[in-house]
């Protein structure tokens, strides 16, 4: 069983950088915006996005076995990483 400060860590760490906490961030550096209801706002769609992707995950759990399920999220990786690449070279050329 994974424990709470692990999937604490991995998620922090996912997060950093990542396209939302910048949305945030602009959001926030508005003058016209309360900072703390940008909190409450993105902090509420993290939650959101979080319960939602839970669900998914057990869903998929109850349907598929564990190796096709790995396989599945391997692909899903190495496929969003390799376009991540390409759109990035291809960018820079």
């Amino acid at each position: 069983m994974m424990s709470l400060l692990t999937v604490a860590i991995t998620i922090f760490l996912a997060e950093l950088g990542d396209k939302t906490q910048i949305a945030t961030v602009l959001f926030a550096s508005d003058e016209n915006q309360n900072p703390w209801l940008v909190f409450i706002a993105s902090s509420l769609a993290l939650t959101t996005a979080s319960a939602i992707a839970v669900l998914l995950g057990r869903t998929a759990e109850r349907l598929l076995s564990a190796l096709p399920l790995n396989l599945i999220a391997g692909a899903g990786f190495v496929l969003i990483g390799s376009i991540m690449i390409v759109t990035h070279l291809r960018q820079t050329t």
